[in-house]
């Protein structure tokens, strides 16, 4: 009964695991971010963006989203742009394995040691804040963490990436 219950432990620590998003953010400490209450898209930088159209529309969709949940509205003469970009690259980790079999120059049952590979894709979503009157960059979020292209989950998974970067923002000020 113990074993069952460890066993589902690890599993779900495994799973919670793999569909996290690491989170890091910078940001100006001479900003005031009280006074940002609009926002619009930085559209310059949203096409340099190297992802499919569909995929930048889920991004925007869930940018919308969490903005305007935080309490900023959209507009044509924002005090926020909002840009963002993305990074993807192939990680392949190699699990040892130990094996029983026929070994022929020996006994049966012989102990066997083989790797095996697994291949992940892991992206980064980068997300820029920028100010609407100065244009300089005024906060940074990036969330990195495993990429599904299973269509199903594609929406919930960008969602996720969207909202745990917008948890930390805007800055809270540390005195």
């Amino acid at each position: 009964m113990r074993a069952i219950k460890l066993l589902a432990v690890f599993s779900l620590l495994i799973l919670t695991a793999c569909s996290s998003v690491y989170v890091n953010t910078d940001y100006d400490k001479k900003a005031n971010f009280s006074q940002y209450k609009t926002f619009a898209y930085l559209k310059s930088g949203i096409d340099k963006a190297e992802i499919s159209d569909l995929d930048k529309k889920r991004i925007l969709y869930s940018l919308d989203e969490a903005l305007t949940a935080k309490g900023f509205t959209k507009s044509d003469n924002a005090d926020i742009l909002i840009s963002f970009f993305t990074k993807e690259r192939e990680r392949v980790d190699y699990y040892n394995n130990w094996g029983w079999g026929w070994n022929w120059g020996w006994s049966p049952f012989w102990g066997m040691n083989y790797n095996i590979p697994t291949t992940t894709t892991e992206g980064t979503l980068i997300i820029d804040v920028i100010d609407g009157k100065t244009k300089e960059l005024i906060w940074q979020g990036k969330g990195s963490g495993y990429l599904t292209q299973d269509v199903d989950r594609k929406d919930a998974r960008i969602k996720e990436f969207v909202s745990r970067i917008l948890e930390k923002y805007p800055p809270i000020a540390k005195n």
